[in-house]
């Protein structure tokens, strides 16, 4: 008997990797003879990197970059331990290791100011590894700079109408004339990107990046007017442009809005891709082949609501179970509105681990033993239909 155990981190309490080393312990109680395939999962935010080194055995670097507020900032990156389809090493950043909004005071969050350059720094430090494809994970920035300060760090020159070099961070993309990829790192060129996005967000406008996702990076009313418009400068800028590297009209595409404008700006300078994260997570972790022969597969996150079918986790390992007609059962830190949603999608059974009304600091702290006891509970209702048999 196979068990595939592939679940997100339960946040706040315990990674992904803890998660299925939990579920593992309750389900050996009554299969201790079992085989079970632990692969952690991710769906492109928080913990994606973590979540990926560990699936594949990989290791996480450290680095000193520029932070948010353009000060240094202690972040890190991951590069798996398995190579990809084409031989190549994998490196995954998380865009808010670098550049997130929790790496900025509540009274210091000025988009205007924030900038992406740790982002950049990372991404060149990957390069400098020998790093040929790079995931980067959008999601839980502080900055709303079009990935221009990313940009800048990878060699390229943004100047003002007098040639000077503009200033890091959103409003100043005002001011810039003209940009030159030409001094980009040397290897950028020969690297494949893919970015996890999982918004359809334009760059500007009622839906882009400054009105939807500005105020809660800081910006006030008039700070999202402003951001609106230097982030349209900035596009019609590029679109001048007459560089081959360069890609033109991104600024409408689904996700150039996200986590700042970051999607256009890396789907326009630096030709990446955007995908779902948990497809990029699936793939990267090839999960597929690890459930092609599985009897079962638990999967699971901290909440299951509505929002679980919309690409979270446990509804992207459901999809590649299904192809192989594989039963998948969720478990869950709780329940939120509509969870079932996902049962008419093809998940087997949801089940919450809290046993009883605890406070939030009991649940963080007790989430491995009822994970376990949670797990031996569905291995013992589960064993049932053998007995059956």
């Amino acid at each position: 008997m196979k068990i595939v155990i592939a679940p997100d981190s339960f946040k706040e309490s315990l990674s992904a990797l803890e998660v299925a080393n939990a579920i593992e312990q309750g389900f050996k109680h009554i299969f201790p003879d079992a085989q079970y395939c632990k692969v952690p999962m991710a769906d492109g935010g928080e913990g994606t990197v973590q979540a990926m080194v560990d699936a594949t055995g990989g290791h996480i670097i450290e680095r000193r970059v520029t932070g948010p507020l353009g000060t240094p900032v202690k972040a890190f990156y991951g590069i798996l331990g398995q190579p990809d389809a084409n031989g190549q090493h994998t490196a995954v950043i998380e865009m808010a290791a670098a550049s997130g909004l929790h790496l900025v005071p509540p009274t210091q969050r000025n988009p205007l100011l924030t900038t992406s350059f740790g982002v950049g720094e990372l991404i060149a430090d990957a390069l400098n590894q020998g790093i040929r494809h790079i995931i980067l994970g959008l999601g839980g920035s502080a900055t709303n700079d079009a990935g221009a300060g990313m940009m800048q760090a990878l060699g390229a020159k943004l100047t003002d109408i007098a040639g000077t070099n503009i200033k890091l961070g959103g409003a100043a993309l005002a001011t810039l004339h003209s940009i030159d990829i030409q001094s980009l790192h040397p290897n950028i060129s020969d690297c494949t990107i893919e970015v996890a996005c999982d918004v359809d967000n334009p760059l500007c406008g009622p839906r882009g990046a400054s009105a939807i996702f500005g105020p809660q990076k800081g910006a006030s009313p008039a700070m999202v007017e402003q951001l609106d418009q230097a982030l349209a400068h900035f596009a019609n800028v590029i679109n001048r442009q007459h560089t081959p590297q360069i890609t033109l009209d991104c600024e409408h595409q689904a996700g150039a809005g996200a986590a700042g404008g970051m999607g256009f700006g890396v789907m326009a300078l630096l030709a990446a891709t955007l995908k779902p994260g948990v497809e990029i997570v699936t793939q990267s972790v090839e999960l597929a082949k690890h459930c092609q022969d599985a009897d079962l597969v638990i999967t699971g996150e901290g909440r299951i609501d509505a929002q679980t079918v919309y690409g979270k986790t446990p509804m992207g390992v459901l999809n590649v179970a299904k192809r192989y007609n594989v039963p998948t059962i969720a478990i869950a830190g709780c329940l939120g509105d509509n969870a079932d949603a996902i049962i008419q999608h093809g998940m087997k059974a949801i089940f919450p681990i809290i046993p009883a009304v605890q406070s939030l600091e009991q649940v963080l702290s007790d989430a491995q033993v009822n994970l376990t006891n949670t797990a031996q509970n569905i291995a013992a209702v589960w064993s049932l239909s053998f007995k059956q048999n």
